[in-house]
């Protein structure tokens, strides 16, 4: 099985609150509210303030101008490692984080999180936006901390208008762009009547794909790049330049609020990205895109204001990363820090100094993929940049050399082996600690509904995903046979009865297939005699995506099945297969059985 039995993290305790979480306090009056924004695939080169020529981000640019600026800010490559660093202040290997789907996206409920640290210290909690460490009960994030949840769990999201995002659990229906509707729903929670203060998580998803934007800010774009010559990515420019612009706007929406509440003065206000551009086009000349361990698939802009305690137009120079975020928030708000092993270093005073310079540090990134490799790593010092592929190693100057094109390992071999040894000795660390969070969880009280997604299964046989890649929201194709069979590793916490139901499509000439799911001493048999085939849902892509598109399923209630505790497996095969094939498979839907 490819994780750890789950009841190994003693869950159970961990729902009560274990000793690692830190004590509540009521002290709070005093302490300033914080508002962390991040976008996501948004490189160091998307604001105007950073050179580039033609974006309009002057929100973003006023922000930065007036607050502090963090010059050499980093964070990992990808968008889920980057989160769950962010959220621990640990490096996403020991968090059980490592990839950006397959389960492997989940972060060990274990964890302590920002949210925690302030709710535990009176804060009002809230998130709106993409969250990406894990959708399952408890790895979701009101089980992490945070009071109010509204957005999307997954790594990327179908349809940005009008569409239908989730409210602590429960479906919510959206009309409007989804940056602006997320914005909304953030003004809400800041503009609540309350005695505490208050974190607001705004973690937008945009530029992310699909490119979906409103017209009056993806024309002026198209219009300005009619000197390229490639029309898609004429308009997968536009279309990210315009969403980064409508994302700026909602920024200066936030900030109103903050205005008009009278709070403006005692918030910290935080802006960064996830990781490098998604895609080739201005980043300041740095090597490098997202997923890539190079400067630029891991340099991004970090932003703060504080106006009561932080100068206004200061730079700061030095190395800085995600891992710093959690304990420099805990300095800046006088709160305790997790009673656990933090990455990061509290950069509170650095950031009141004005001007100041970091001292020299080492960093470390890591591209996992589904295999932990050692060979997709990067070390950072304040001058060096080593990278590590499987393909390549380098070693750079980054002073005399910014965009990496001198790779000086033969020239400074000591150095190149020292760097080498570093990391090699920072990955075991990292790799002792890591632990499978690749897990289905079932089986809590709190849990009355348990999604199998069709991209956390395994299969054999003809069976295939549509898109290929088993990134959220992608389904299976291709069962045709009777030696075909799809499953899902469960782990129990406590034993229920579910009815389950098979999420599905199939063409009238394909219907009649005996199908049939087991699991422990359960056997369900049934006949997919109903066809449902819609056409996908309409989507108003900028350009053709690469990940699958949205449509409708029916379903079919196939029966009640018993769980025990441990670790189970449900799989589906087909005993009969009539027409050329059993159907298209989103998923198992269990409903538990009070």
């Amino acid at each position: 099985m490819r994780f750890a039995n789950f009841f190994y993290y003693s869950l159970s305790l961990i729902l009560l609150s274990c000793a690692s979480k830190p004590e509540e306090t009521t002290e709070v009056k005093s302490r300033p509210n914080v508002l962390l924004i991040m976008t996501d695939d948004q490189g160091w080169g998307d604001v105007g303030v950073h050179g580039n020529p033609i974006i309009q981000t002057p929100v973003l640019d006023d922000f930065a101008r007036n607050g502090v600026q963090v010059e050499n800010f980093y964070v990992s490559p990808l968008c889920a490692p980057t989160r769950a660093s962010l959220l621990t202040g640990r490096y996403n290997l020991r968090t059980g984080t490592r990839w950006v789907t397959d389960g492997l996206e989940n972060m060990n409920p274990e964890e302590v999180t920002l949210a925690e640290m302030f709710k535990s210290a009176g804060y009002a909690t809230g998130c709106f936006g993409k969250w990406h460490n894990g959708a399952h009960f408890p790895f979701h994030p009101n089980q992490q901390g945070f009071d109010e949840f509204i957005g999307f769990c997954a790594g990327h999201w179908n349809n940005y208008f009008n569409t239908t995002l989730q409210n602590n659990g429960k479906p919510f229906p959206t009309e409007g762009y989804i940056t602006d509707v997320l914005t909304d729903e953030a003004i809400k929670f800041i503009e609540q009547p309350r005695d505490e203060p208050f974190f607001c998580y705004v973690p937008y998803n945009v530029p992310h794909g699909p490119f979906q934007v409103p017209d009056q800010y993806f024309d002026n774009y198209y219009a300005q790049l009619d000197t390229m010559s490639n029309e898609t990515e004429r308009s997968k420019l536009a279309a990210v330049y315009a969403m980064c612009e409508n994302m700026d706007a909602n920024v200066g929406r936030l900030l109103s609020s903050l205005e008009n509440q009278g709070v403006r003065d005692n918030t910290i206000v935080i802006f960064l990205t996830d990781n490098g551009p998604n895609g080739s086009r201005y980043n300041g000349g740095m090597r490098g895109t997202k997923g890539s361990t190079h400067e630029g698939g891991t340099r991004v802009p970090f932003f703060v204001q504080w106006p009561t305690s932080l100068p206004a137009g200061s730079v700061v120079e030095g190395l800085a990363a995600h891992i710093d975020v959690l304990p420099t928030l805990a300095g800046l708000c006088d709160l305790s820090l997790p009673d656990r092993e933090i990455d990061g270093v509290d950069l509170a005073s650095t950031l009141m100094e004005a001007n100041t310079t970091i001292p020299d540090r080492t960093l470390f990134f890591q591209q996992s993929g589904r295999e932990l490799l050692p060979q997709r790593g990067a070390v950072r010092t304040n001058t060096y940049r080593l990278v590590n592929y499987p393909e390549y190693t380098g070693l750079y100057n980054l002073q005399s050399d910014p965009d990496e094109s001198e790779d000086l390992r033969q020239e400074f071999p000591q150095l190149y082996d020292s760097l080498m040894a570093v990391y090699n000795e920072w990955f075991d660390e990292m790799k002792s600690e890591t632990v499978d969070m690749a897990i289905i969880p079932v089986g809590f009280k709190e849990q009355s509904q348990v999604v199998l997604p069709a991209h956390e299964s395994y299969f054999s046989g003809n069976i295939s995903f549509k898109e290929g890649h088993g990134w959220a929201h992608d389904w299976l194709i291709n069962w045709t046979s009777p030696d075909d069979r799809i499953h899902w590793d469960v782990e129990v916490q406590s034993p229920f009865t579910y009815q389950v139901y098979l999420s599905y499509t199939v063409p009238e000439s394909d219907t009649g297939a005996i199908i049939q799911l087991e699991a422990s001493d359960n056997t369900l048999v049934d006949t997919l005699s109903t066809a449902f085939n819609p056409a996908g849902i309409p989507s108003p892509d900028r350009v053709k995506r690469i990940e699958v598109y949205e449509k409708d399923w029916a379903k079919i209630y196939l029966g009640d099945i018993s769980l025990q505790a441990g670790s189970q497996t449900i799989s589906l095969s087909a005993k009969q297969v009539p027409g050329s094939q059993v159907g298209e498979v989103k998923g198992l839907v269990l409903e538990r059985v009070d």
